[in-house]
Formats: C-alpha cells, sequence, structure tokens
C-alpha cells in the first residue's frame, strides 16, 4: 500500500505556493499520471525527433571503400580504447601492459565500495569518490588523447 503525504491546506505559506502553482512540489505529487503519462511521453518523443533531426541534417560519412589488399598505416581502436590501447603501446613490457589493463576493470568494480562509505549524495560531501572519479576522468582523457598521436609524443603530448 503507497503512503502519501497529505498536504496541509490550513497552513498559510502552503496556501500561498498553491496560488502560485508551485506548492504540490512541497507535499508530493504522485507519478501516475502525471508524470508517466503526461510528462514522459513529451520527453521521450522529443528525444527522438532530436536523433532523427540530427541524422538528417549531419548524415554519416561512409568515406572510401575499403581495400582488403591495402594495410593502413595505422590502425587506430574503437576510441572507447583508445587509453588502454595507449598503456599497451607505451608500456615497455607487454605483461606489465596487460596488467595495467587488467586494472581498469579491477578499478571500476572497487568504485561501488568507495562510493558506500558516504550516505550523502553531494558530491562535495563526499570527498574521497569525488576525487576518484576525477582523477581516473583526467587520466582516462589524457591516455586517450595520448593515443591519436605518435608513439614518442604519446605520454608527453608533445608539450614538453
Amino acid at each position: 500500500m503507497a503512503t502519501l503525504k497529505k498536504p496541509d491546506l490550513s497552513d498559510p505559506d502552503l496556501r500561498a505556493k498553491l496560488a502560485q502553482g508551485m506548492g504540490h512540489n512541497y507535499y508530493g505529487e504522485p507519478a501516475w499520471p502525471n508524470d508517466l503519462l503526461y510528462v514522459f511521453p513529451i520527453v521521450i518523443l522529443g528525444t527522438i525527433t532530436l536523433c532523427v533531426g540530427l541524422a538528417v541534417l549531419d548524415p554519416a560519412v561512409v568515406g572510401e571503400p575499403a581495400n582488403p589488399f591495402a594495410t593502413p598505416l595505422e590502425i587506430l581502436p574503437e576510441w572507447y580504447l583508445y587509453p588502454v590501447f595507449n598503456i599497451l603501446r607505451v608500456v615497455p613490457s607487454k605483461l606489465l601492459g596487460v596488467v595495467l589493463m587488467a586494472s581498469v576493470p579491477l578499478g571500476l568494480i572497487i568504485v561501488p565500495f568507495i562510493e558506500n562509505v558516504n550516505k550523502f549524495q553531494n558530491p562535495f560531501r563526499r570527498p574521497v569518490a569525488t576525487t576518484v572519479f576525477l582523477f581516473g576522468t583526467l587520466l582516462t582523457l589524457y591516455l586517450g588523447i595520448g593515443a591519436t598521436m605518435p608513439i614518442d609524443k604519446a605520454l608527453t603530448l608533445g608539450l614538453f
């Protein structure tokens, strides 16, 4: 059985907010039918419209046909594998490179345990989890950018 917090309509502050059309946020509003029946379909249709519009306005370029007898000069993986590709490419020992690549999913497995240390949802009140997230994001971006550069500039990004 669902519990619904009933509004105290004798409260003058709530009556003033209701007169302005904003009091329902304070005592709760049922998701059915308000959100699920009216708001969500508009959001879904808007998202589909935006995706179709972008596909029509800027279609993907097919490119030149593949030649099975000519190997490209540089073969790169998909963009989401750039960071681990760069780790494997830069580390001198391939065994160490594979171990470092395996540490990526292990690090991701640790994240929920770090998140559960603190009960707050505000990122500023969870300094450990926020620091781990920001460090991982910056390291991933750094390694991903380095994967697109020649191997001698892969770690320095040509900056130093």
